[in-house]
């Protein structure tokens, strides 16, 4: 078992999803129950199943977890990709979202990985 609270992936997928969460409070009132919860659910997500997979007792439950959590980021940059067309976001914010969902999944690979 790990300690998720140490788990560097971890730590950034909570800021990812806080930054989420400030970003989607300008998105339209009529969003409120769309795109805003959407995207605010996937980013709790990745770290939610982060945090839960590690107090797994085996490393094959702990992968299953990583990768509903690698699942998570992929709908969310899917979201972000979806908002930046919509104009809700600038590409300049889908790049730093891209950039922090990129770096977040190459560590949940990562950490698949370890033995």
């Amino acid at each position: 078992m790990h300690n998720y609270k140490k788990l560097i992936v971890w730590q950034k997928a909570v800021t990812l999803a806080v930054d989420i969460y400030n970003r989607t409070k300008s998105f339209p009132d009529d969003e409120k129950f769309g795109m805003t919860i959407q995207a605010r659910k996937s980013a709790c997500s990745i770290a939610n199943n982060i945090a839960e997979g590690s107090r797994k007792s085996s490393k094959k439950d702990f992968n299953r977890f990583l990768e509903i959590s690698d699942g998570s980021s992929a709908e969310l940059n899917t979201q972000m990709i979806i908002s930046k067309m919509v104009g809700y976001i600038t590409e300049e914010e889908l790049e730093f979202f891209e950039m922090q969902i990129d770096e977040i999944q190459r560590m949940i690979k990562s950490l698949k990985e370890k033995k």
